[in-house]
């Protein structure tokens, strides 16, 4: 699926070579007249409100000599996080071998071994 629909590109091309020939035929040179935007919704303000905290030139705000004071999220998040990548290690170590590959080189085997052209190895 295309990023842009082409009914959406034609018709802001259609746009834009409508406002050019208004332009022109009006003999205006004032482009900041001829802007039409293509939303019919106004851009919404991105401010929150006066949320930024001046710098203090302390390393994580903490200043020297005073000990830092741990958060309730970070104990649980570093034990979680930690235990996670290890079980998920875990898991890859004794993940079953799926590869086309290694199917491949079974069969083969299997069928020179019923062929009689390989040995069994099980056999000796």
């Amino acid at each position: 699926m295309p990023a842009v629909r082409p009914s959406t590109v034609v018709r802001a091309t259609r746009a834009l070579q409508q406002q050019s020939q208004s332009a022109s035929s009006a003999g205006t040179t004032n482009t900041a007249a001829a802007v039409r935007n293509f939303s019919a919704t106004p851009r919404p303000a991105a401010s929150h409100g006066p949320q930024y905290d001046p710098p203090t030139g302390w390393l994580f705000g903490v200043k020297p000599g005073e000990k830092y004071q741990k958060e309730g999220w970070e104990t649980p998040f570093f034990y979680g996080f930690c235990g996670s990548l290890l079980i998920a290690a875990v898991a890859y170590g004794f993940k079953p071998d799926t590869s086309i590959q290694t199917w491949a080189l079974e069969e083969a085997r299997r069928r020179l071994e019923a062929e009689g052209i390989l040995e069994d190895p099980e056999k000796k």
